[in-house]
Formats: structure tokens, C-alpha cells, sequence
């Protein structure tokens, strides 16, 4: 029996400012993932300290926060078998001059900080992730 895995990820500032949106979510799509749902919204300082408090004690955490603050961001919520580890494999190497060739960051991310998009990187991380940006009833069935 096959069984269906969720995730979240976020289209990050620095992407959705070089219009990337479009190009993301096709590539979402021709992978296989389903959308269960999608918005565009701002987080503030505080609600990007929460969400990442797991890096609260790192030395990224305040530019990540400012940076993750700093403009529109794409939320959705994916699904499909294995999605967590297909997603990351999509995604690419969080420094872009380490990601393979047709990966989203070696295509849109500029640094390891303006890296275009994260991905949850575990079960519990993405039941913690959706449930932040999305109430139940806004995943489609």
C-alpha cells in the first residue's frame, strides 16, 4: 500500500522578487506533488522567530529572520509518496554552489543565505510547519 506524505515548504523573498513563483510551483507539478493548498502573505520579525526557534541559538538566526521578514513569501502545502525527501532532493544543496543542475536553488537561489526556497525536513518538523501556516480545513481533500 502506498502511503501519501505531506509537506510544507516556503518560496522565500529573494525568489518571489525575481518572479520565480510560476517557475517553482511547474516544477512542483511536473514531480508529482499535489497542492493542498497555497497562499501569499508576509510574516513579521516575530512570527519568522517562531516559526525557525529551532536555529534560535545559531548565528544565522537574526539575518535569517529579518531576511525571511523582508518581503512576500509563498507557503504551500504538498503531498505526495516519499514527499519530504523528494522535495529536498528538488529543492537542492542549501548553498546553490553546491546544488546539481536542474535543482530549484542552482536555477533561482544566490547564497546559502538567499537560497529561494525551504522544505520541511522531517515528519514531526512538517506536522509543526503546515500546522503554523494552515488550519485544517484549508488543505484540500
Amino acid at each position: 500500500m502506498k502511503t501519501l506524505q505531506r509537506t510544507l515548504t516556503i518560496i522565500k523573498p529573494d525568489a518571489v522578487r525575481k518572479n520565480a513563483v510560476g517557475d517553482i510551483i511547474e516544477q512542483f507539478e511536473k514531480h508529482g506533488f499535489r497542492i493542498l493548498s497555497m497562499k501569499m502573505l508576509e510574516i513579521s520579525k516575530h512570527q519568522a522567530e517562531q516559526f525557525y526557534a529551532v536555529h534560535a541559538s545559531k548565528s544565522f538566526f537574526n539575518s535569517l529572520t529579518n531576511f525571511m521578514s523582508g518581503g512576500p513569501i509563498v507557503v504551500l502545502a504538498l503531498e505526495k509518496e516519499n514527499a519530504i525527501a523528494d522535495l529536498r532532493k528538488l529543492m537542492g544543496a542549501t548553498n546553490p554552489a553546491n546544488a546539481e543542475e536542474g535543482t530549484i536553488r542552482k536555477k533561482w537561489a544566490s547564497t546559502i543565505e538567499f537560497n529561494a526556497i525551504h522544505g520541511s525536513d522531517a515528519e514531526d518538523t512538517a506536522r509543526f510547519e503546515l500546522g503554523f501556516f494552515f488550519a485544517g480545513f484549508e488543505l484540500a481533500k
